[in-house]
């Protein structure tokens, strides 16, 4: 049942991706389709080896290896680093409506499962590959001018701080995707609103939406988890569950590893406040005017 509900989730979205007859739209709705179908045939391939080997085809009843698969097409689904490629290129392809379901919605399947899955786990794993995202999502959105691309690799990042908690603490887990959800989904609106999908034109925003443009450097700041933002709760509570389990050292490299991403949001957020759009003045410039020339 987990994983027809995967594929409708999937088939649902394409005609949607697609729903603007482009060639980068349809080009990411084939990478999309590929990498979706790769991971369901991973769900189906865990749960015939759990059948197997156990004789149920029960969630809760998986042995090591299918859980490891199952675990792995599942961040596959969520796009987790070192799986993430397909995320960047798919969003940059599609529109801004259309990403904002894709950045919230389409997660929450995936997302669930593993936190009904999350006590089997391999610890290993998820601290691996949750550490892998954060840093993965740092460098990568440092080199990015455009929008989506950069909230792309912000979602990554805080998919891997919620994986990273998951089998400690689901509860967080849950705390900080609902929290993630909130704030992509405002940041997408926001987006939509001021018509802005590269860096050059939201420094222009000012002049179209100057309340929104406000709320929209908030916004980035609470992605960046400064306080006394929204953002800021579930990454002080990971870091504090992660000192009482014993692990400071993972608990130091993630915030030290989140510091590239800072980089990125106080970037955006210093193009929308701190910069002039480039703009024609309407009075002829002193060094402009013509000179008389002195007879010789």
């Amino acid at each position: 049942l987990a994983w027809i509900g995967l594929e409708i989730n999937t088939l649902a979205i394409i005609p949607i991706m697609t729903k603007t007859p482009h060639p980068r739209a349809v080009e990411a709705a084939t990478k999309y389709f590929l990498t979706q179908a790769t991971a369901s045939a991973l769900v189906l391939f865990s749960s015939l080896i759990s059948a197997w080997q156990v004789g149920e085809w029960n969630i809760s009843a998986l042995t090591n290896l299918p859980m490891n698969v199952l675990s792995i097409a599942l961040m596959m689904k969520l796009g987790l680093a070192p799986l993430h490629f397909w995320m960047p290129e798919v969003l940059q392809g599609i529109s801004l409506s259309t990403g904002l379901i894709l950045s919230t919605w389409q997660k929450i399947a995936p997302m669930a499962l593993l936190l009904q899955i999350s006590h089997l786990v391999n610890l290993n794993l998820l601290t691996i590959m949750g550490l892998t995202s954060i840093l993965v999502s740092g460098w990568g959105g440092i080199a990015q001018t455009q929008l989506r691309k950069i909230i792309a690799f912000s979602s990554i990042g805080h998919l891997g701080w919620m994986i990273i908690i998951m089998k400690y603490s689901p509860q967080l887990t849950l705390f900080n995707f609902l929290l993630y959800i909130l704030m992509t989904a405002s940041m997408f609106i926001s987006l939509m609103v001021i018509s802005a999908t590269k860096m050059s034109e939201i420094s222009t925003s000012w002049s179209k939406a100057p309340a929104l443009t406000a709320t929209t450097v908030l916004i980035l700041l609470s992605l960046a988890g400064l306080p006394p933002l929204t953002g800021f709760a579930p990454k002080l509570l990971i870091i504090l569950e992660l000192v009482k389990q014993n692990s400071t050292l993972l608990a130091t490299m993630i915030m030290l590893a989140s510091l590239l991403s800072l980089f990125f949001y106080l970037r955006l957020a210093y193009i929308i406040t701190l910069t002039l759009p480039p703009n024609t003045p309407n009075s002829l410039a002193p060094w402009r005017t013509p000179t008389k020339s002195l007879p010789l």
